[in-house]
């Protein structure tokens, strides 16, 4: 028999079968039932477990793995690295929280400096003191440093999008059983 959704089996507490099909990860984690697929696909996210119609379910550990996952693919690796660095040792979770933190102190150091260099240019144009062409290409560099992730972010939104489209374009029997 299998667990889902926190059931028990065999008297076993539903804290340790925490289960989860294909669907609900995808609603925890924002990702498409395509990409998780995807994942599954190519070994990089294969669920724990199936039910006895062979939907795939997802435990615990797999959430931590697929947080791993989302954790490098954030630092720019690519899946092809992030399979490799997997498949070594189990990596070391505090040093890739500690890598994200170091990300994120990264992003903060970028805004700050933006930030910095925009109130310069106010101070400027309000005191009435022209820029001159160093002042505005720092500036535009400072913004387009701190822009291209907000791009990244909307291009891959639009690609989240369409793909749940072709999703219920497709209308396949699968992936409406697993979102439920």
């Amino acid at each position: 028999m299998a667990k889902h959704r926190g059931g028990t089996e065999d008297g076993e507490t539903a804290e340790a079968n925490r289960r989860w099909k294909v669907g609900d990860i995808a609603a925890l984690t924002g990702l498409t039932i395509r990409t998780l697929r995807y994942y599954d696909q190519i070994g990089l996210f294969p669920p724990s477990g199936q039910t006895d119609s062979g939907h795939r379910l997802y435990d615990e550990g797999d959430l931590s793995r697929l947080h791993q996952i989302l954790a490098l693919k954030e630092l720019g690796l690519p899946l092809t690295e992030i399979q490799s660095v997997l498949k070594r040792d189990a990596p070391d979770l505090s040093e890739i929280i500690a890598a994200q933190i170091d990300r994120l102190r990264e992003k903060i150091r970028v805004q700050q400096k933006l930030l910095s260099e925009l109130e310069q240019a106010s101070a400027a144009v309000r005191a009435q003191a022209p820029l001159g062409v160093e002042a505005f290409a720092k500036l535009l560099g400072m913004m387009k440093q701190s822009h291209e992730k907000f791009f990244w972010e909307r291009r891959t939104h639009a690609e989240r999008a369409l793909d749940r489209l072709g999703e219920w374009l497709a209308e396949e029997p699968d992936d409406e059983r697993d979102e439920s």
